[in-house]
């Protein structure tokens, strides 16, 4: 039985066209040509349409040696803004601010908050636990300065999808360990990858043919955490971690995907864990389907549903 939800078939043929007109991407070191050819079908999708901001713009932080830069989007420009930190996904290899610029627009519409996107390194340049420290650092800047850009320090989500999704909750499990007075209001979790076992039931399932699959994700933890040791990590497979204490969290999960069985894995963990979740399954669509906003309403609704849920965190 065809499971897909038409209108992502849809989507997903469209890609495929508009990724013929790009060199094959190739999964070998050294990754500029091919990041410019993974992310180059989906970057104006990215930047055209979608709700517009009041303000919006980049800002430079100088994190852990380097001047990292945040995109800063804002709906509204009165009083200080509650505040989503979004992480962009792509398996810590790909992506950036811009390929995820209408993901975050599109959140801080909907919940009446302002968007603030880290473009932290990538691997294998960067190996774990490098993107982590920097989004971490990030948060803790905005809490610590956040009033400079119009933020209210008190009143931050961390967000993510995929990779950032992994970054986001590992982020939270850092900062309760060293920054203990900083009080994060929720997590909001996007088909995030959570272990480094590359052999769950959907792993099985969703292997090949469904967009992401299980040869790109040994790729991209091969990429992150190059040492063995390192993918066993609780902040690099958070499933693996003592969740306890964490802030509310939604997930959304893509049905279609390798990562379904470790979002519905990590739900249960955190609720065994005393942390107060939400999660929604989108029926027929494949990770990353964020990405389809404006073209498949399963995703304009994973978009509604986490506005809501983010003006209840903030108050």
């Amino acid at each position: 039985m065809d499971r897909w939800d038409p209108e992502m078939r849809a989507f997903a043929a469209m890609m495929e066209e508009r990724g013929r007109a790009f060199p094959p991407v190739a999964m070998t070191p050294p990754l500029d040509a091919a990041r410019a050819a993974n992310d180059g079908p989906g970057l104006t999708l990215a930047a055209v349409g979608g709700p517009r901001m009041a303000e919006s713009g980049d800002r430079w932080l100088s994190i852990r040696g380097r001047r990292l830069a945040c995109r800063v989007h804002k709906p509204r420009t009165d009083g200080p803004l509650p505040v989503m930190v979004y992480i962009h996904g792509g398996g810590w290899v790909w992506g950036s601010i811009d390929t995820h610029d209408h993901i975050m627009r599109a959140y801080a519409a909907a919940a009446g908050c302002a968007v603030v996107g880290p473009d932290y390194a990538l691997a294998p340049e960067a190996p774990f636990p490098q993107a982590l420290e920097e989004c971490a650092a990030v948060v803790r800047w905005v809490a610590l300065h956040g009033a400079e850009w119009g933020l209210d320090p008190s009143r931050i989500v961390v967000g993510g999808d995929s990779a950032g999704g992994n970054l986001a909750i590992a982020t939270a499990l850092l900062l309760r360990e060293t920054d203990p007075g900083l009080a994060l209001r929720g997590l909001l979790l996007n088909y995030g990858v959570f272990d480094s076992r590359l052999d769950t039931a959907s792993y099985a399932e969703f292997a090949t043919g469904h967009t992401l699959t299980r040869e790109k994700m040994d790729f991209y933890w091969r990429c992150y955490a190059p040492r063995d040791a390192d993918r066993l990590h609780p902040l690099a497979a958070p499933l693996r971690a003592d969740l306890a204490g964490l802030p509310p969290c939604l997930l959304h999960v893509a049905e279609l995907d390798v990562l379904a069985a470790e979002n519905h894995a990590m739900a249960d963990r955190l609720r065994a864990a005393g942390v107060d979740v939400e999660a929604t399954t989108f029926p027929g669509v494949l990770h990353g389907f964020l990405r389809a906003i404006g073209h498949v309403k399963a995703s304009d609704r994973a978009v509604a549903e986490a506005g809501g849920w983010l003006a209840r965190r903030f108050g």
